[in-house]
């Protein structure tokens, strides 16, 4: 375990700050339902324009990869892929998902885009890191 620790302590403590960054976005969400009076457990409609709907939406885009992400570093870390790869890839995977949340609350739709594409990138370059280790 020490190893695999040693090795990959960088993409362990992207880990670690994914899962700030996700409190926060639950917080952020929550304050913003609280703000709006919205009634818990009733879905947010009220499109782009409004904060809440951008705060829950900027969330669920973080949930949908997140299982993705964690899969692919279990898988990483058991098969004792590239450390470098490994480390940097969930770096970039990381701040990308920090900087599409910036983005979806300060409505900027292109470049929202553009980091979903490299965290996706990130994910599928852990993906071939993975499949390097298995051929």
């Amino acid at each position: 375990m020490d190893t695999l620790v040693g090795m990959y302590g960088p993409a362990i403590t992207a880990g670690v700050v994914l899962a700030a960054l996700i409190l926060v976005q639950v917080l952020v969400a929550d304050v913003a339902g609280i703000r709006a009076r919205h009634v818990p457990g009733m879905p947010v409609i009220e499109g782009h324009a409004s904060f809440l709907f951008r705060s829950v939406r900027a969330l669920a885009n973080t949930n949908e990869t997140l299982g993705l992400f964690l899969l692919l570093m279990g898988c990483a870390l058991l098969l004792q892929a590239s450390a470098a790869w490994v480390n940097t890839l969930a770096w970039v995977y990381v701040a990308a998902r920090g900087a599409h949340t910036v983005c979806y609350y300060a409505r900027w739709g292109l470049a929202r885009g553009v980091m979903f594409g490299i965290g996706l990138a990130a994910q599928a370059g852990l993906l071939f890191a993975c499949l390097l280790k298995l051929s």
